[in-house]
C-alpha cells in the first residue's frame, strides 16, 4: 500500500463520487483502459476488492468504503498543508469541493467562477450538485450551499443571501389551462414538482390572513430542479420554482 501516491487516492475517490470509470476518464481526458489498469493496481496494493461491478454500474465493497473514507482524510490534509504553505505567500490555492444545488451552480456558480479564477488562479473548485442535502464528512465536501432555514444542529452555517420562490407556468399553459384565482384551484391543475426534496413540494400561501398549505401532487416529477424549469418550460404544468431559474418565463 505504501506505493500508492496522492493521484491514486484522488483517483479513486473520483470513481466512487462518479460512478463510472468512462465519467472519470473523461474528467481525466484519458482512456478508461487507464482508468482501469490504475484502479486495479489500487486493489492489488490494497490486497482486496475495493469495488464491485454489476450491470448496473459500480458499487463500493466494505472494504473501498473504508479506502474512500481515507482517501477523503488524506487528500484533505493534502489541500490543508498546501494550503499552509500557499498562505504564507498571501495567494490562495489547493482544491475546494463544493456541495451545490442545481439551480445555484448554473445560475449563480458557474458565472462567477471565471472571475474567482482570476483572481485566484491557484484555487481549484469541484462543484458536486445534487438538489439533495449531503453528508459532508462522508461526501469530502469542504462548503455546502444550501437554501432552507431547517439545517441538521451539527451543520455551522452562515446566511449569505436570500432566494425567492414563486409558482410559475408557461404563456402557452396559461392560454390553455387558464391560471387558478386561488390556491385551493391548483388541486384542478397539473403540477410539477421535486421529487427529491418533499419540501419543496410544501406550497405555503396566506389567505385573508390565515396560513395555508398545499401539498402538491405533482402530474409530473424531477429530482431535478433544472429539469422541473424544463417542464414548467415546455407548458407541462404550474411548478414553483426558484426565480433564477424562472428568468426563461
Amino acid at each position: 500500500m505504501r506505493d500508492l501516491d496522492f493521484d491514486a487516492l484522488h483517483l479513486f475517490a473520483r470513481v466512487a463520487g462518479l460512478g463510472t470509470l468512462s465519467a472519470v476518464a473523461r474528467e481525466r481526458d484519458v482512456p478508461v483502459s487507464q482508468v482501469s489498469r490504475a484502479l486495479a493496481r489500487i486493489e492489488k496494493a490494497c490486497g482486496a476488492r475495493l469495488i464491485h461491478r454489476t450491470t448496473h454500474g459500480l458499487a463500493l465493497t466494505a472494504e473501498g468504503e473504508t479506502f474512500l473514507a481515507y482517501c477523503h482524510r488524506l487528500t484533505g490534509t493534502l489541500d490543508e498543508l498546501e494550503g499552509e504553505f500557499a498562505s504564507s505567500s498571501g495567494a490562495v490555492s489547493g482544491r475546494v469541493r463544493v456541495a451545490v444545488s442545481s439551480v445555484i451552480a448554473q445560475f449563480q456558480m458557474v458565472p462567477s467562477l471565471a472571475g474567482l479564477a482570476a483572481l485566484h488562479p491557484g484555487l481549484k473548485v469541484e462543484l458536486a450538485v445534487d438538489d439533495r442535502m449531503v453528508d459532508m464528512a462522508q461526501g469530502g465536501i469542504d462548503i455546502a450551499i444550501r437554501t432552507g432555514a431547517n439545517l441538521p444542529e451539527t451543520v455551522v452555517a452562515r446566511q449569505i443571501g436570500t432566494l425567492g420562490r414563486g409558482l410559475f407556468a408557461s404563456p402557452d399553459y396559461a392560454r390553455t389551462a387558464g391560471l387558478p384565482a386561488h390556491p385551493e384551484e391548483l388541486r384542478q391543475h397539473r403540477l410539477v414538482t421535486n421529487s427529491a426534496v418533499a419540501l419543496l413540494n410544501h406550497w405555503q400561501f396566506i389567505v385573508k390572513g390565515k396560513p395555508l398549505l398545499i401539498v402538491a401532487e405533482g402530474h409530473w416529477r424531477s429530482n431535478d430542479t433544472n429539469v422541473v424549469a424544463s417542464m414548467v418550460l415546455q407548458g407541462l404544468g404550474i411548478g414553483r420554482l426558484a426565480t433564477l431559474a424562472a428568468v426563461p418565463l
